[in-house]
């Protein structure tokens, strides 16, 4: 038995096949002299006339309807390449990529691009959570999602963005815990005479993070005009995978955001802290003779090569042992203590954020407020002290 009905032209077809199954046709044009079609099947007339009409209705706003459906797993290898990786920062494009490669494919590379719901991501956030994923680590599976439907959202490959429509579960608020004005007195000391000493005078009095630390080089230092350029930082990257694993590379990059792109003012013993510095380092220069690779570097190794990250790291943990200092502290809390140290003393959270680098104030203060209680009653102190006496 084959019943058929035909539409309006362009409207479709709708038919019973011998099957038993009802199959809708949409008609998508022509191309390369063949008429292309899309298929729909259902167990009843109606059930297949609801898929057309939505077909249709998607078709007549501009949505792409390929007669092939396109799995999410194809898409993002596609959206990885062609869309990101033009114009993302290697680290990010790194990161993106190993989260779709080791969480998204596996559970979702299979489900047609267009059938994707919000179902089907809510799944894979709660099956990540149940597995041990951190909150941070979930959230950025929604974000990897997120930004690859908006771009399919603008190829009219979707038409609507699943993943905007998932709660991304919520992450604690991580307590900081800087050290206070002691403590980088301690480690300063310890630091004293060896040959990191610049990297952790910079890192606790400016605030640098180690990428920039270690991507610093001597054309962005302006010793007589007192000043920094910080415009790149040296990461650790993945650059693909062969018989033995992953391949990494020691790369210069782009700084973190744009407003990491910034002018530093130096204090008088940082500029001699870098003068003294770069003598040894002219030093280290002459004793390695031809062996001696310029990088234009302010922090190098012996022969001049860029400083391994997790070389500096070692030297700080051992550093934060000889000052007799928790070594659970991390190289970024340096980072955190600059900036507490300078809102403690009244230094405005604006200054403070383009010190830092930070893109908005805003995220100086979410960092930093718990400072703020103290800095009230200094500012009513002072206010007192000012004008209370004529009541």
């Amino acid at each position: 038995m084959d019943k058929s009905k035909r539409r309006g032209a362009g409207e479709g077809l709708i038919r019973l096949r011998s099957d038993g199954r009802w199959e809708a046709r949409l008609s998508l044009g022509w191309e390369g002299g063949k008429r292309k079609r899309k298929s729909y099947f259902g167990a009843s007339q109606g059930e297949v006339k609801d898929k057309l009409l939505a077909a249709r209705s998607d078709h007549s706003r501009g949505l792409l309807i390929s007669a092939k459906a396109q799995t999410l797993g194809a898409f993002l290898d596609d959206w990885l390449l062609r869309s990101l990786k033009p114009r993302a920062k290697a680290r990010a494009f790194e990161s993106f990529s190993s989260i779709t490669r080791l969480h998204i494919k596996p559970t979702l590379g299979n489900v047609p691009l267009h059938k994707l719901s919000p179902q089907h991501i809510s799944r894979l956030l709660h099956e990540k959570t149940t597995a041990g994923l951190s909150p941070q680590s979930v959230t950025n599976i929604k974000t990897v999602l997120r930004s690859a439907l908006q771009q399919a959202l603008k190829w009219a490959l979707v038409s609507r963005n699943s993943a905007a429509l998932v709660d991304a579960p919520r992450i604690p608020r991580k307590q900081i815990v800087p050290f206070d004005a002691e403590q980088a007195g301690r480690l300063l000391e310890a630091a004293k005479g060896s040959r990191y000493e610049a990297v952790y005078q910079l890192a606790l009095m400016l605030g640098m993070r180690r990428g920039e630390l270690l991507g610093l080089r001597w054309a962005d230092v302006d010793l007589d005009g007192r000043t920094l350029r910080v415009s790149q930082s040296l990461q650790r990257i993945a650059t693909g995978t062969d018989a033995k694993g992953k391949k990494t590379a020691l790369l210069a990059t782009e700084v973190k955001t744009d407003g990491s792109r910034r002018t530093i003012a130096l204090p008088d013993s940082i500029v001699r802290a870098l003068r003294a510095h770069k003598a040894r380092q002219a030093q280290e220069r002459l004793l390695a003779g031809a062996s001696w690779e310029d990088h234009g570097l302010v922090f190098t190794t012996r022969n001049g090569r860029p400083i391994e990250p997790i070389t500096l790291h070692r030297d700080y943990k051992a550093l934060l042992d000889k000052a007799g200092l928790p070594t659970t502290m991390r190289f970024h809390d340096c980072r955190h203590s600059a900036a507490s140290l300078l809102l403690a003393q009244g230094i405005s959270p604006k200054m403070i954020a383009d010190l830092l680098g930070h893109s908005r104030i805003g995220i100086t203060m979410d960092l930093y407020g718990h400072i703020l209680p103290a800095m009230r009653r200094d500012t009513a102190d002072v206010m007192d002290r000012i004008l209370g006496g004529r009541s």
